[in-house]
């Protein structure tokens, strides 16, 4: 027999049952490099547990390939171009800003997230939720950090989009939101130990913390005993580098980087921490628990540091080593241990199914783009559902401008550039080979029709043409790897 917090609604039983929200928003991890999603190299033991205990993605998307973008959706339920965040925060952001030798100039994009806009904490708080955040925000100046977006407490969440301090991951740290540790203090742990003082604080009413990690983004930094740890095992495997092309691009194909494993462990042994927390003040069966990130792995520049194969491309790219994520959740009495779902979903969906789980009128009662969650959780069937891309930038990584949409087992992608359109069945075709947008036409332009209207809906913003453009320069999207 369950216990009876699993049959009846938290919220049904007062204030002190209220279900706790727990969000691990990673930087940069691809989703494979999880073991539980087939990582080898990487070890990810509690990560791998929490899906042993709840519902594990197949088709996750981060609803752009790179960060602040993603950020902005996932905090908010919107799709990216209702914010205006398009890119990430720091890149060129007008025309005139615009520097390299390419056929198009990028959009412009907000800087900012705007404070009309609602996040899942701004909600929560209204509902009597304490609220908590540490990491990276990368979300905008500091009228507009997290204790502008709902958060009543922040640590190290700023407008950085990587590890604050000249030692990145250890202290010093030099941030404004986050007081200096012990010489060589990882950041990755003291940010874990924070996340664990909150919930020990606020154990007795509804909470909701959000461990938004730095890790595994740029610098590649790491404890010296772990890269050891990965250096042997790399040497006991025998693991040699592979690359192929992609565009100007090398990309990775092995899992090999020592520096990277020792990253992905660290952030593993966190998230571990937490949740030990949680079993240990036995709020376990309280607790929504969330884990996914931001974008792909990063394989074609800034170190090359993973493999998302079979996946094609990375971070900064339309294909799915770029966009396809981790996501596990555990919702209590909703989803199953050990379970698997293939229904497809995005960044924009975490928002809605947090207030799902914590709404007392059974609603998210905040206006969405995305959906819930719930029903997917508890293996209802659902017709097949839009998803839909549109980064009108060239990403650090390779990649140019684009949008996309996946509807079913098919997703288009169409490039800004050359008005060149790609078709490809991703059950058939994970890997983003056999391109069939001849053999299929029809079906090419129904998608594209939904995704022209799609972009309309949602003031899609465009690319220009760069008349400065010369074809017998270099276009800048090559990197220094290359052969």
């Amino acid at each position: 027999m369950k216990p009876i917090f699993f049959l009846l609604s938290p919220l049904l039983l007062g204030p002190s049952y209220a279900l706790n929200v727990l969000l691990f928003l990673v930087d940069d991890l691809g989703q494979r490099d999880v073991g539980c999603y087939g990582s080898t190299f990487y070890e990810t033991p509690n990560i791998d547990r929490l899906a042993e205990t709840g519902t594990r993605f197949t088709d996750a998307y981060a609803a752009c390939p790179v960060c602040s973008p993603s950020r902005a959706a996932l905090f908010t339920g919107q799709w990216p171009q209702r914010s205006g965040i398009t890119d990430y925060i720091g890149a060129p952001m007008t025309p005139k800003e615009w520097q390299r030798n390419t056929i198009l100039i990028p959009a412009s994009y907000a800087d900012r997230l705007p404070h009309e806009n609602s996040t899942i904490a701004t909600t929560l708080q209204g509902r009597g939720y304490a609220t908590f955040f540490a990491g990276k925000w990368h979300l905008g100046p500091e009228t507009h950090w997290p204790e502008h977006h709902g958060f009543d407490h922040n640590f190290a969440g700023t407008q950085a989009g990587g590890p604050p301090g000249k030692k990145a991951y250890f202290s010093p740290y030099s941030s404004p939101r986050l007081t200096d540790g012990p010489p060589g203090e990882h950041i990755t742990d003291r940010l874990a130990n924070e996340t664990i003082g909150f919930i020990e604080k606020n154990q007795h009413k509804p909470f909701f913390a959000c461990y938004s990690f730095y890790d595994v983004h740029t610098p590649l930094n790491a404890r010296e005993n772990l890269k050891k740890k990965y250096t042997e095992k790399r040497q006991r495997l025998g693991l040699k580098e592979e690359w192929a092309r992609e565009g100007e691009r090398d990309v990775r194909l092995t899992q090999d980087h020592v520096t990277y494993a020792a990253m992905v462990e660290a952030m593993d042994q966190a998230v571990g921490k937490v949740l030990a927390k949680l079993d240990e003040l036995h709020l376990s069966e309280k607790t929504l628990v969330l884990f996914t990130s931001d974008n792909g792995g990063l394989s074609t520049s800034e170190g090359w540091p993973t493999s998302n194969i079979p996946l094609r491309g990375g971070k900064g790219w339309a294909y799915e080593g770029g966009v396809r994520v981790p996501l596990i959740i555990r919702w209590p009495g909703i989803s199953q241990a050990k379970s698997t779902c293939s229904i497809p979903a995005i960044g924009v969906d975490l928002c809605p199914t947090i207030l799902d789980a914590t709404s007392t009128s059974g609603s998210a009662t905040k206006k969405c783009d995305g959906i819930s969650l719930k029903p997917a959780l508890a293996n209802k069937p659902s017709e097949p559902r839009p998803l839909f891309w549109h980064y009108p930038h060239y990403g650090n990584q390779g990649g140019a401008p684009y949008a996309a949409i996946r509807l079913g087992d098919w997703k288009l992608i169409h490039w800004f550039e050359n008005d060149a359109k790609e078709l490809y069945n991703l059950r058939d075709d994970i890997a983003e080979k056999n391109n069939l947008f001849t053999l299929h036409p029809q079906r090419a332009a129904e998608l594209h029709a939904q995704l022209s209207n799609w972009q309309k809906s949602v003031n899609a913003r465009f690319p220009s043409p760069n008349r400065r453009y010369n074809s017998a320069k270099p276009s800048g999207r090559a990197s220094k790897r290359l052969h």
